[in-house]
């Protein structure tokens, strides 16, 4: 059985209920565990990521970049850098902002780097947008035409739940991606 954790921050809720969906998109394949892990406790033991074949980090997008949470928990995995714990682990991230662009690009980058940094392999975000055959926009996947990686738009102020359906399934289908790219590849913790 291969184990994915999911790690995130989410202050308002939106971050976690696309996580929640990306885990769920993760559990349609076969032979795969999915852990919703929060950044503010994995910041308190980061070795707890070494019991994963991969990993999927969420933050959401402030002023430009992770949030401050994330930032903390991808500092507290300093030491694990200069042993490379984590290389050949597969890893991906996603992000949620209240405008459609908001910046987003660099919070997925910021997650990029740092996967690099620990010898990390990045899976992003493989899904055509659903626009362009045909199907309405707030219910097309990949609407937002991210493909570094998973990316959702959420109003400002708007319920936890309130994303377009397209968002929804994206998540799925990238947390689905996502396990199926580790199968393929035979990771192992």
């Amino acid at each position: 059985m291969k184990k994915i954790a999911i790690v995130y921050h989410s202050a308002h809720g939106h971050t976690k209920y696309i996580a929640m969906h990306v885990a769920e998109g993760v559990l349609g394949a076969q032979g795969i565990e999915a852990e919703l892990l929060k950044a503010e406790d994995v910041a308190q033991s980061p070795q707890v990521l070494q019991d994963y074949d991969g990993i999927v980090f969420g933050s959401p997008t402030y002023l430009g970049g992770v949030s401050g949470a994330f930032k903390t928990f991808m500092d507290a995995t300093g030491k694990m850098w200069r042993t490379q714990q984590l290389k050949g682990k597969l890893a991906a991230g996603f992000t949620v902002s209240s405008l459609p662009a908001g910046d987003k690009q660099s919070t997925l980058t910021s997650m990029f780097v740092f996967a690099m940094q620990h010898g990390m392999l990045w899976a992003g975000n493989p899904i055509l947008p659903e626009q362009h055959s045909g199907v309405p926009y707030d219910e097309a996947a990949n609407r937002l035409g991210s493909w570094s990686g998973l990316m959702a738009q959420a109003e400002h102020g708007a319920p936890a739940d309130a994303f377009a359906p397209g968002d929804v399934k994206t998540a799925h289908l990238f947390g689905l991606n996502f396990a199926q790219t580790l199968l393929r590849l035979g990771g192992s913790a």
